[in-house]
């Protein structure tokens, strides 16, 4: 009896450890998709009632003659992204140690949040590191960091900074130490936010393949002037490919009878990719493939913008929110129903595992009395 008494009870511990286990695994998993579902529901809801961007406000000028155009304007940059990391167990946070978030790839950089306490306070950084750079090269980007409170309140801290080597930088006065136990604290975690726009970079990115300089004087008939720039295209080539460059040098605006034209508000890198594309060349990285396809959406330049998705549904590691979030940015309808499809297919396993986990630790538990009751009828 006191041998089945022994068995019973590792029996029951080896369950229990086993039940532990798979549900770390589930909860895990469960926080993942959730944060995905979290983000298909920003995404739903920006669709549903989006706001007006300088790209659609680009294609309306083109669209309507007696508009003036965008080109026109001084457009702000839309390298913009945002990070954010749920800190576990923060109280037992010991003085001058970092914690990190996992590293995210945006604009040819790796990207982290790290937080440590020192002293009365919590400090808040953000990690930058290129890949692949040349000898010298920056980051300037403006961003707001924010913690999100119990009532779902936030407190925004926005700041700039160039970044000239791999470091990090941020508040050194984030949240007093007890204001944060009290009040940003759910079940002893930490949601930390930060919201990141390159402004700027130098040093950085692809190399080119094809060139748009003063050598190809002799087969452009317009030279398009992005920042210092100078880009020398036809006319011709660019309006076949491009409905917006079509109504831009060909239409009702000053700019189709103007030998130099320019262009605000873009990267000249990204617009030298995009041009890359739109000539033929395979230009399209993990890196670059998002400014490409802003400039794809923004130009209306199909080509282009297929390019783009295909590069996103066969080659790209990117994860499946990522993808979603640039597929619903720039209207990438196939991608965007692939995303869709796989984060369902992963809930729905979700569900269907727990299920089965349940079933089968029954059938296991079952198993056991059953042989428990045979053993001590067979020994009596």
């Amino acid at each position: 009896m006191k041998s089945l008494e022994k068995l019973m009870l590792a029996v029951t511990a080896e369950t229990k450890e086993a039940r532990n286990q798979h549900e770390q695994q589930f909860n895990e998993l469960s926080d993942k998709l959730q944060s995905i579902e979290t983000s298909i529901s920003k995404l739903s809801k920006s669709n549903e009632d989006p706001p007006k961007s300088d790209d659609d406000s680009m294609r309306k000028a083109i669209d309507e003659s007696t508009v003036q155009t965008n080109n026109q304007a001084n457009v702000a940059s839309e390298k913009r992204f945002k990070l954010n990391h749920v800190f576990k167990n923060v109280k037992k946070f010991k003085e001058n140690v970092k914690h990190y978030s996992e590293k995210e790839v945006h604009y040819n950089a790796k990207w982290s949040i790290c937080v440590k306490r020192l002293g009365n306070q919590l400090i808040f950084y953000t990690y930058c590191e290129p890949i692949d750079p040349s000898t010298k090269w920056s980051f300037l980007r403006e961003y707001e960091h924010e913690d999100v409170d119990k009532t779902q309140n936030d407190a925004i801290n926005p700041d700039t900074f160039c970044f000239q080597k791999k470091c990090g930088t941020g508040n050194d006065e984030f949240v007093k130490w007890e204001e944060m136990g009290t009040w940003c604290l759910v079940d002893g975690n930490l949601t930390v936010e930060t919201n990141l726009t390159i402004i700027e970079t130098t040093g950085l990115g692809k190399k080119k393949i094809r060139k748009f300089d003063e050598s190809q004087k002799d087969v452009s008939d317009v030279i398009l002037v992005v920042g210092i720039t100078k880009f020398y295209v036809s006319k011709m080539f660019l309006a076949s490919q491009s409905s917006v460059f079509k109504a831009l040098l060909f239409g009702n605006f000053k700019e189709s009878k103007q030998s130099v034209v320019t262009l605000n508000g873009i990267d000249p890198n990204d617009f030298h990719y995009f041009l890359e594309i739109l000539y033929g060349e395979s230009a399209i990285d993990e890196f670059n493939v998002e400014d490409i396809a802003r400039l794809a959406d923004m130009y209306d330049a199909p080509t282009a913008v297929r390019k783009c998705e295909e590069f996103l549904l066969k080659d790209s590691k990117k994860t499946v929110e990522m993808k979603l979030t640039i597929a619903s940015r720039y209207h990438l309808e196939n991608l965007e129903e692939k995303c869709m499809s796989e984060i369902t297919a992963k809930l729905s396993k979700n569900a269907d595992c727990r299920t089965q986990f349940d079933f089968r630790g029954m059938l296991f538990c079952v198993s056991i009395f059953l042989f428990i009751i045979w053993s001590l009828w067979m020994f009596q």
